[in-house]
């Protein structure tokens, strides 16, 4: 019995070799293609930064030579042109590799964080969208539970969760941004204060100062868990939407604040952003207050600047944006204006069939074609 026991593994022993003579092959032939991968990638890198170069120095060689009144119009047919490449190269370049940036390089060296297939991706971004709202619900009910209870401990590991929160966030991002999302600007930067706004919140003394601003902080982040989570949901639909009409980037993700595509339902979610960045003013005020205490501790100061410095920018990057997205919008209005009259008039020449109007965006926030979201404020030390 023992004899064919063995003579039966020896079979399927041979039959799995058999097997693997063809699982041999496959890998040697995606071995194969995957060095070509390679080198066919950097050629197409080579190529696109010989194109970028070119077009630099036509751009440069126009700037200079001395337009005559009759070719005005090969000159603009020209920028159209090399506007149009310009956008075949980017799209061309969130199929390639993509070098780290700074951050990243001194975070994990020179590892490739590239990710090229499009379904991971947006599986990617779908992670980090979970990664904030998850962290967020955690955050809101450790503060709940802090107004509740006094306990030291609690503290500590709610200051905790929003040191690693907001590293792990600036490194996500990071990540995001080389493959092709545009969070940029001020709501990066507003991480990386953030983070060390938590870090001294960390290493605070336990004494009287800090009991002294201690609520006040947690009614805070109660407010902002919950405005962050009414805009989470709020701009997570939004994107949907605009992605679905081809009007946003594919991987465009929710942020904190208000953005330039943030625009139908601003009535309902600008009330709550101001109040936020009052909080945050009002917590400087407080601070700045306290560090004159006899107790008080070199993070008094500190958190009262960066506070105050979080609002300031926050406040001003709004107000920067919602009037330039309403010049925006007078912009594109005129132009579907412009459009309409240039096909009825063309249309006219040719027949006498009438053609459909096209849609002009109504400048009213609740009958925008072209809508856009509202952002959160920032979380816990926005």
């Amino acid at each position: 019995m023992m004899e064919l026991d063995i003579n039966s593994c020896l079979k399927d022993f041979e039959e799995l070799s058999e097997e693997f003579k063809t699982l041999s092959a496959s890998h040697k032939d995606y071995i194969t293609k995957l060095e070509a991968l390679g080198n066919l990638q950097s050629k197409c890198m080579k190529e696109l930064n010989h194109q970028r170069y070119r077009l630099g120095v036509i751009k440069k060689s126009m700037k200079t030579v001395k337009k005559k009144p009759d070719e005005k119009t090969v000159v603009e047919e020209l920028e159209k042109k090399m506007l149009h490449r310009k956008v075949q190269l980017q799209e061309m370049e969130e199929a390639l590799p993509k070098m780290n940036g700074l951050y990243l390089r001194i975070i994990l060296g020179n590892v490739n964080v590239s990710i090229l297939n499009k379904d991971d991706k947006f599986k990617y971004k779908d992670e980090y969208e979970k990664f904030k709202f998850i962290i967020n619900g955690i955050g809101l009910i450790i503060s709940v539970i802090n107004l509740i209870a006094n306990s030291r401990v609690l503290d500590l590991i709610f200051m905790f969760l929003l040191v690693w929160y907001y590293c792990t966030l600036t490194i996500r991002e990071s990540i995001l941004k080389v493959n092709g999302s545009r969070v940029k600007g001020w709501w990066r930067v507003h991480h990386f204060i953030s983070t060390v706004l938590s870090g001294v919140l960390l290493i605070w003394p336990n004494n009287s100062v800090y009991y002294q601003f201690r609520n006040q902080f947690m009614w805070f982040n109660v407010y902002i868990s919950f405005v962050q989570f009414l805009q989470f949901r709020y701009q997570r639909g939004c994107l949907y939407r605009l992605r679905a009409l081809g009007e946003r980037h594919n991987m465009d993700i929710t942020i904190e604040g208000f953005h330039s595509w943030m625009w139908r339902g601003l009535s309902f979610l600008l009330p709550f952003l101001f109040l936020g960045y009052l909080c945050q003013l009002y917590n400087a005020y407080v601070l700045y207050q306290l560090s004159y205490h006899p107790e008080a501790t070199w993070q008094v100061p500190v958190l009262s600047a960066l506070f105050f410095t979080v609002f300031f920018g926050n406040m001003v990057t709004t107000m920067m944006v919602i009037p330039q997205k309403l010049r925006e919008k007078v912009k594109l209005k005129e132009r579907f204006v412009a459009i309409d009259k240039y096909l009825r008039g063309h249309h006219r020449e040719n027949s006498d069939t009438p053609i459909p109007t096209p849609p002009i965006p109504s400048t009213s926030q609740g009958q925008e074609s072209f809508s856009e979201p509202t952002s959160e404020p920032d979380k816990k030390q926005q």
